[in-house]
């Protein structure tokens, strides 16, 4: 019971939040916040690509961008996400996003659950109207734990990960 616990606490953050981002502002305690419209729920499969960079002689892993495609229910491509970061899907249609919350993945090993606002569109189509995605649910992608040094600044690294992505908007 309690590793359920543990699992869902992230998830049922996250999903309060969206639920808060679409009220309006100056809402009374009576009031009810309406809750966001999925859109539309992927599954992505590709890497977290990370560079080497070098502050005041500290050196890290730094992400530089995601390369993943977008998967549908059956496992078929239907879009990619990459730098931005940006998502668009096969009707041409694209967001990009910043994220806003992060909850430490209930796998150690795997990037964080997200929260993230949409800030721009392009093209009309599925994702027009999303105004917040979620990520969840993911399976590696961390920077690694070490191999940046001097003689490694600006080489790259890439991070196999998955994750599904959930984009909401208003009622």
């Amino acid at each position: 019971m309690r590793n359920r616990i543990r699992f869902f606490a992230p998830a049922a953050t996250l999903i309060a939040t969206v639920s808060t981002l679409s009220s309006p502002v100056g809402l009374k305690q009576s009031d009810q916040p309406v809750p966001p419209r999925l859109l539309l729920q992927v599954h992505v499969k590709g890497d977290q690509i990370y560079a080497c960079r070098s502050e005041s002689s500290q050196f890290a892993w730094i992400l530089k961008a995601p390369d993943a495609r977008l998967l549908d229910k059956k496992d078929q491509p239907i879009g990619k996400h990459f730098a931005g970061p940006t998502w668009q899907i096969s009707d041409g249609s694209q967001v990009t996003a910043k994220a806003s919350m992060s909850v430490a993945s209930p796998d150690a090993a795997s990037i964080p659950w997200l929260l993230l606002k949409v800030v721009s569109h392009e093209v009309n189509g599925v994702l027009s109207r999303a105004t917040s995605i979620q990520r969840l649910n993911t399976k590696g992608g961390k920077a690694p734990a070490s191999g940046c040094e001097a003689d490694h600044v600006n080489q790259e690294v890439r991070v196999p990960y998955s994750a599904d992505y959930l984009f909401y908007a208003p009622k």
